[in-house]
């Protein structure tokens, strides 16, 4: 069974409950996954609660079941390749791909593309062709289904590695671009904010309205610059300096210029019927065995330059 053991530092507080330090410090397991998971909890060697405080110098002992094998079914699912080579490939993913399997998309997503997509290259599709059935591919971050735009996923373990840990120190530089309702009453800001998530709807995530250290949520920041405006809407190119779960959708409506077609953080637009006008349209990351970083553009897709040609 997997596990952990190590001692608590660097919580930006005294104390902080075990269940969070474990979810948002290590990031070892999500507190939803601790609950159905783990199997045992020490603290200073003895047992303890999930809800137990945890404070600097602290020994922490977890162990958790391990998960059930996902067995993806290679699918040769169509992909605009932007870039490729044996370790890494880059994506322009289509609006309404969904990203992993899961809970009513058990197949047809992009997971099951590159295991095709990578099984093929490597000749092991033809009959009689063994592979590792729990393969997972590398996928280093993810997009919205409704989202499209440019993806990265990585193709051995290391670069993996590799290209999650710039993620994680903030050293990936990704733009947006977005149709949004309204027009920003500034050409160009800066959206900071604690986003935590909608305790009416647990599907949902809101700001919140405290900015404090101890406060509920993790910071986020959004850049934004009004590209275009037509009044009633606005094409704005935005940089998103974290990465948390829907910022982008979440940071606009606080806002008051929710995304078009956003059926989450949005309404329904009197003039147009559109899925979510939301796509990534450049990554900057270093390669493995690179030294600068590589700039990979996807260009505004069919939907964008059909929009902009009725408004």
């Amino acid at each position: 069974m997997p596990g952990y053991s190590g001692t608590v530092e660097g919580i930006p507080k005294d104390s902080l409950r075990l269940d969070r330090y474990v979810a948002e410090e290590l990031k070892l397991l999500t507190r939803s996954q601790l609950k159905t998971k783990l199997q045992s909890a020490r603290l200073n060697e003895k047992p303890v609660k999930l809800s137990r405080p945890v404070k600097p110098g602290d020994l922490v002992e977890l162990i958790w079941a391990e998960p059930e094998p996902l067995y993806l079914l290679p699918e040769n699912i169509p992909l605009n390749i932007l870039y490729e080579d044996a370790r890494v490939v880059v994506i322009d993913k289509a609006q309404g791909l969904v990203v992993h399997p899961g809970a009513g998309n058990p197949s047809g997503t992009l997971a099951n593309a590159l295991l095709y997509r990578r099984l093929n290259r490597d000749g092991l599709l033809s009959d009689g062709a063994s592979f590792d059935r729990s393969f997972r591919p590398g996928i280093v971050h993810r997009l919205d289904k409704d989202t499209s735009g440019v993806m990265i996923a990585a193709y051995d373990d290391a670069a993996l590695s590799f290209l999650a840990d710039q993620f994680k120190a903030r050293r990936v530089k990704k733009t947006y671009g977005a149709i949004v309702r309204g027009t920003p009453r500034e050409n160009e800001g800066i959206i900071t904010t604690r986003i935590v998530r909608d305790s009416r709807d647990r599907k949902r995530f809101t700001v919140s309205a405290d900015l404090g250290v101890d406060a509920p949520g993790k910071p986020a920041l959004t850049r934004y610059r009004v590209i275009r405006s037509w009044g009633a809407y606005s094409l704005l190119l935005l940089r998103p300096r974290t990465g948390r779960t829907h910022q982008l959708r979440v940071h606009l409506r606080h806002l008051g210029h929710p995304i078009l077609g956003d059926p989450i953080y949005g309404a329904p637009d009197k003039r147009f019927s559109v899925p979510l006008m939301l796509h990534a349209r450049t990554l900057s990351i270093t390669l493995p065995g690179g030294e600068a970083p590589s700039l990979f553009k996807a260009p505004l897709p069919e939907r964008f330059r059909t929009l902009i040609g009725k408004i």
